[in-house]
């Protein structure tokens, strides 16, 4: 089991480069390849806006293989990734695809890639199945991640693709592959407004579960914070996936907490982060079940 970190939001403090240095001198295994500034999505026109990132240009395979050079110098590695969204629009399929090639030139081993919120399972393993032969190609896992929507009339999350054990088990079991798997982001599933929680979706998934996104919240907002510092009870979390033997990596996904940070105190946000993890790791090595 790997600890790591999705460098997203400490790029945006001093870019991709120094953001997976920081992960690795901050002690961290290994970093997460988030590539949502792939391309730019106008929700009020619903069209994709030219992206100036490397990702976004002809030499995106050469940016991916600078930073895995990058990592591996400092003695880490890419562990997975997460593709740029939302995939209910068609033109992005083919930033997907470019979405998993860089997860393989960097050395990741499963590209997280959201299903379309409103979509039901049968329509959403059309894509997966699409983009799996692809994926086999490039020697990439695929994983799909338990959504939700925001309900203004009740102030509150409501289900959407993944969001129930059903939905989440049925993504996966329709694609029917061993090459599609789930990444059950935990603090989605502890909104309020949704009709189950994380330990009945870890239990739910079994085997199924190989990687998930980790942060805390006030269990009624989607606030991405640094572990142990909202209402998540991750003992109890991490019981559950000790129950299901999980084999997966604990991957943060923080990036709420790091908008607090500047480029000055990034390294030192990063340091608090890997700190967190670092228990979760500890706290889940130590329960016996």
């Amino acid at each position: 089991m790997k600890t790591s970190t999705e460098i997203r939001s400490i790029a945006w403090l001093v870019g991709e480069e120094k953001a997976v240095e920081y992960v690795a001198r901050a002690g961290f295994d290994a970093w997460d390849f988030t590539m949502q500034e792939m391309c730019h999505f106008d929700r009020v026109t619903r069209c994709f806006l030219k992206s100036d990132h490397p990702t976004a240009g002809p030499d995106y395979l050469p940016f991916a293989r600078k930073l895995k050079q990058i990592g591996q110098d400092h003695g880490i590695m890419c562990n997975q990734s997460h593709a740029p969204f939302p995939v209910s629009i068609p033109e992005i399929r083919d930033h997907l695809k470019r979405a998993i090639e860089c997860t393989a030139e960097a050395g990741g081993r499963i590209c997280v890639i959201h299903p379309d919120n409103n979509a039901t399972p049968e329509k959403n393993a059309e894509m997966y199945r699409e983009l799996l032969p692809f994926a086999k190609q490039h020697g990439v896992k695929l994983a799909t991640e338990n959504m939700w929507n925001w309900d203004k009339t009740v102030d509150r999350c409501k289900p959407a693709a993944c969001a129930t054990p059903d939905s989440f088990c049925r993504h996966i079991d329709l694609v029917g592959d061993e090459d599609m798997v789930a990444c059950l982001d935990i603090g989605h599933a502890e909104m309020r407004g949704n009709t189950t929680n994380a330990l009945e979706l870890i239990r739910a998934l079994g085997p199924r579960l190989q990687a998930v996104h980790l942060h805390d919240n006030d269990r009624w907002h989607d606030r991405h914070q640094i572990p142990f510092s909202g209402e998540i009870d991750f003992y109890a979390v991490l019981r559950e996936l000790k129950a299901i033997e999980y084999q997966g990596d604990l991957t943060l996904e923080a990036y709420g907490y790091m908008k607090q940070h500047t480029a000055d105190t990034a390294f030192d946000g990063v340091l608090a982060l890997c700190e967190s993890v670092k228990k979760l790791k500890h706290i889940f090595e130590g329960i016996d079940v």
